[in-house]
């Protein structure tokens, strides 16, 4: 199952099991980071683009709780689907994404 969190909620996602290291995975293209980007906080920030994902997917560890990031939700959401289907098990997908990061998060997180 992938937990739908707010970016308000997201840290005591991470708490929920503090034994697994806590990392967000931020899907968005490069230009998008470049553009607005979270700031860790508890958390290991690593950023893929969600069409390397597959390629990729060995330098994630499905031990940890992984937090899937986009722009409004539905990238991330597909994201968090494929890692389901590939042996993680502690997913969540950040709900409104980067766009809800900034307005219930951190306003400092400009809006595109």
């Amino acid at each position: 199952m992938i937990d739908q969190v707010t970016p308000t909620q997201l840290a005591a996602w991470f708490a929920a099991d503090p034994a697994a290291a806590p990392v967000l995975l931020d899907v968005r293209e490069p230009w998008e980071w470049e553009t607005a980007s979270v700031m860790p906080a508890g958390f290991k920030l690593v950023t893929i683009p969600m069409n390397e994902i597959p390629g990729r997917l060995a330098e994630l560890d499905p031990s940890q709780r992984v937090a899937c990031l986009c722009h409004h939700g539905a990238r991330s959401q597909r994201v968090a689907m494929f890692l389901a289907q590939n042996g993680f098990d502690a997913l969540a997908n950040v709900s409104g994404g980067i766009n809800a990061w900034s307005i219930q998060h951190d306003p400092a997180v400009p809006r595109y």
